[in-house]
This record gives structure tokens, sequence and C-alpha cells, in this order.
């Protein structure tokens, strides 16, 4: 248990200064380049325990599979986290935070929509008091900074829709966490690539540059500044944000259980703004202490529902289990009960 408390430790601190960590390198790097950089990184940061995984599994990749890595990527590297990006650099780390945090929320809508899973009565509550917590955030009457209220969202909306996707595919194709998200960094970090490249052809330069508010997705950088002088700020957002908040976060869980290890997302909201104000001086504002207040109420309201559903999950099955070896009993002594009037008749036959 110390061990998991630990992985929990440090992948709650990885996520709660990744914001910070991509603020600091704003300056630096293209945002799009950023998030090229870091989910490479961090896709090869986890290439080793996911093909561990694999090889245990004797399990060798399909078509199939790279299409799924490929939805994913495209959902999480290329939308969602494109989308973060560019609300870092428009908004405050803090309240980037705490929106994004805010996925799982949405994660449990499109449950429902997609899964068709029921949601429990809590899950229901945590809903609509984390949207509530979003609305104080938000504060729709005093709106600041909408694009960067609207880019948050939204990445925190598709991040949730990436959640349900990955969790469909992982038990579809019977991946776990680790290798599920690898290869969509890989694969969503091709993707991006890609794409990055062809803002370098002229006739797709020229058209993004007629576009007001595009230019800077003109010709985007590749290795800009990958050098020397940024390599523990890459170090640190690549490997330990990225790859190593993953890698901890999937170990906790499978030391624990889901409830467990999603204790990080539910701390987060509480100690990303906490570490915005002491690192970047970023002055939190009075709704948004409110807010936060709000959605780490919801998060606790979500991890007990989660909690209660484990138990009953463990003792439906602890149920099923005894009522079929009750059943198995049963068989056997009604198969002993139907073999002793052979016998009896035998004996009774043989003495007459």
């Amino acid at each position: 248990m110390r061990k998991t408390m630990l992985y929990i430790l440090f992948s709650t601190l990885m996520f709660s200064s990744m914001e910070i960590a991509l603020k600091a390198a704003g300056g630096a790097f293209n945002p799009i380049q950023l998030n090229l950089i870091r989910f490479f990184i961090g896709g090869i940061v986890l290439l080793p325990i996911a093909l561990k995984a694999l090889a245990k599994q004797q399990h060798h990749l399909t078509r199939q599979d790279w299409a799924l890595f490929a939805l994913t990527g495209l959902v999480c590297v290329i939308i969602s986290m494109t989308l973060y990006q560019l609300a870092i650099t428009v908004d405050q780390a803090s309240t980037v935070a705490v929106l994004v945090s805010c996925n799982p929320v949405f994660a449990l809508i499109f449950s429902y929509l997609i899964l068709h899973e029921r949601l429990g009565r809590a899950n229901l509550i945590a809903v609509v008091v984390s949207i509530i917590g979003l609305v104080i955030i938000v504060n729709p009457a005093h709106l600041t900074n909408p694009l960067g209220l609207a880019l948050a969202i939204g990445s925190a909306l598709t991040f949730g829709l990436y959640s349900i996707v990955s969790r469909w595919g992982s038990v579809r194709h019977h991946f776990n966490g680790i290798t599920m998200t690898c290869f969509t960094f890989l694969a969503g970090s091709i993707e991006l690539l890609v794409i990055m490249l062809l803002t370098h052809i002229p006739a797709v330069a020229n058209g993004l540059n007629s576009v007001n508010g595009l230019q800077d997705f003109v010709a985007m950088p590749i290795l800009k500044n990958v050098s020397l002088e940024y390599f523990w700020l890459l170090f640190f957002i690549g490997v330990c944000v990225t790859g190593g908040g993953f890698a901890f976060y999937f170990l906790a869980m499978e030391r624990s259980d889901v409830s467990t290890a999603s204790l990080v997302f539910f701390i987060k909201p509480g100690l990303a703004p906490i570490l915005a104000a002491l690192l970047l001086h970023e002055r939190i504002l009075t709704n948004t202490i409110v807010g936060i207040v709000v959605i780490l109420i919801g998060s606790v309201i979500t991890f007990m529902g989660n909690r209660v559903k484990a138990r009953e999950s463990q003792l439906a099955a602890k149920q099923a289990e005894m009522a079929a070896s009750d059943f198995q009993s049963a068989d056997e002594t009604d198969g002993l009960d139907a073999d002793l009037p052979h016998a009896n008749t035998t004996t009774e036959n043989d003495n007459y």
C-alpha cells in the first residue's frame, strides 16, 4: 500500500505541475511543436513497459490495432491536447488545470451516450456539482478570457471522449492502460508530425497565412530550440510529466484499483492552482477558489461512488461464485442420489 501511495503522490505532483512546466516552456517553443515533443518522448518512455506487456500476452500488433491507435491519437494528441496547449498560452495555468481536470465528468456523460453505461446516483450528483463548479469559475456574467475558457473546456470535453474510446478499444483489443496510452502517444505524434510538415508546403502556408488568427500555424517548427540549453526543461516535460506521470498512474492502478488511482485527478484541481500561485505568481480570483472547492466536492462524491460501485461489483462476483459452487454441489448430490436407487435395486434383485 505504501508503494501505491508513493506512485499516486508522484503522479499527482507531475500532473499538477504540467501546466506550470508547459507555461514556462511556452516562450521557447511553438505550442504545437511542444505538443509533438512531449508526447513523442512520453510514448518512448512508456514503450519498454508496453512491449513487455505485449510479449507477456503474446500479442502482435495488427492493422486493426494501429487503426485504433490512429483514432485515439487523433482525439487525444491532435485535438484534445492541442486545445489544451493553446489554452495554456492564452490563459492562466491554474484555470486551465482546474477546467481540464473536469474531464472525468465528460467521460461519465460519454460513457452513458456511447457505451450505454448506467449512471449511478453518486455519478449524477457529481456531474451536476462539477458543472456548477465550472459555471462558477467561468462566471458567464463577467467573462474576462472567453477564448482561454473555451479552449480549456474543449480540451476537457474531447479528453473525456478519448477516455471512453480508449476504454472501449482496450477492452475490445485486450490492451492494458500503459499499452493503450503508449501507442496512442506514438500514433498521435506521427499524425501530428505529418500535419506540421504539411504546413511547410507553400500552398498550405499561403492559405493559413490568409486567414486571420492562423498565422502561428504557418510552417510550424519541429526541432527549433531542441538543444542542450532547454534539455532539462524538455526532460521534465517529456520524461517526468508526460511519460512518468502516466506510467506511475497506471502502476498505481495495477496495484490498487481505478478509483484509488483516480485520486490523482481529484487532488489536482486543488494542488495545481497553489503551485501556479507559488511558482508563476498567478493571482487566483475568489470565484475560482469557490469553483475549485465545489469541483473538489464533486470529485469526492465521484470517488466515494466509485468505491461503493467497486465493492458492489466484488460482492456480486462473490455471490455469483458462491451460487455456482452451491449449484455444482447440488448437482453432484443429485448424481449420487440417482445412483443410490440403482444400487439398492441391484442388491434387492441379487437377494431375491
